[in-house]
């Protein structure tokens, strides 16, 4: 009896395969008109998401907003050394930074022009000042929040101090230096484009917002003779802020005279 179950277990292991596996094991050959289709239907997905994750949100989009942050004046220097300052600006769900101002203390300078895309509906900007730390977590020194200043969107340049709150209360941590220019943006053109449908199997036409044309990289520079001609008719403004209003004004001497004198009025 024993030898008749060791027989058959014997012919059984017989049958069955123990070399390596084929490439093609139980795999179902696929035409190359189905290949190529799972090709474009990859390619498209691809490129949808390409899309989608590079412009998230520029249908919405009313302008582009220039924010000088010149300088601020601190109440207090926290910590043993000198503080290393910088500043962090929230438009919308977009945040930017300027440079660390190092041992900038109470009283850093940046002179950071920030271009930054308006979407519709946001009309508020809000402003952390940080020291920024070696060995431990950067500390929150002072923040704001403004109003965006309504005479930019007729094309007037915005100047002023703003308070800023922070430990030692409301209002009194010190202030920042702001400039403030827009620009209107154009309506944007939706080009067309065919995606698949992965749950219906597939393309369908999609609209796609290209991101609006982007800023000059150039930056203009004021010479020194003009630089001072406009010191000598403008005494009580400081160099620093004439130049973050020339390059606002896109370089254009005539613009940058009438934007200083709208904000001494």
């Amino acid at each position: 009896m024993a030898s008749a179950v060791t027989d058959k277990v014997k012919e059984r292991r017989s049958r069955v395969f123990l070399e390596p596996l084929p490439n093609d094991f139980l795999r179902v050959a696929a035409s190359v008109q189905q290949q190529q289709e799972a090709a474009d239907r990859q390619a498209a997905l691809a490129l949808h998401q390409q899309y989608l994750s590079a412009q998230p949100c520029v249908t919405n989009i009313v302008g582009r907003l220039s924010i000088c942050v010149a300088q601020a004046k601190l109440a207090k220097n926290y910590g043993m050394v000198r503080m290393d300052p910088y500043a962090r600006v929230r438009v919308g769900h977009c945040v930017y930074e300027t440079h660390t101002d190092t041992n900038g203390g109470k009283n850093p300078r940046w002179n950071k022009v920030v271009q930054c895309l308006l979407p519709q509906g946001v009309n508020m900007i809000t402003i952390e000042i940080y020291d920024e730390r070696s060995f431990t977590m950067d500390e929150l020194i002072a923040w704001t929040q403004i109003n965006i200043p309504q005479q930019i969107f007729s094309g007037e340049t915005h100047e002023d101090w703003y308070a800023l709150s922070g430990k030692q209360g409301e209002g009194v941590e010190g202030m920042i230096n702001l400039v403030l220019s827009y620009n209107p943006q154009p309506p944007l053109q939706p080009l067309l484009y065919a995606a698949p449908n992965v749950s219906a199997g597939q393309m369908q036409t999609m609209a796609i917002y290209p991101a609006p044309p982007t800023a000059q990289t150039t930056v203009p520079v004021l010479s020194e003779s003009e630089l001072k001609q406009i010191e000598e008719m403008f005494p009580n403004i400081d160099k620093e802020v004439i130049k973050s209003v020339f390059e606002a004004n896109r370089g254009n001497k005539d613009g940058t005279i009438n934007s200083l004198l709208q904000m001494c009025e």
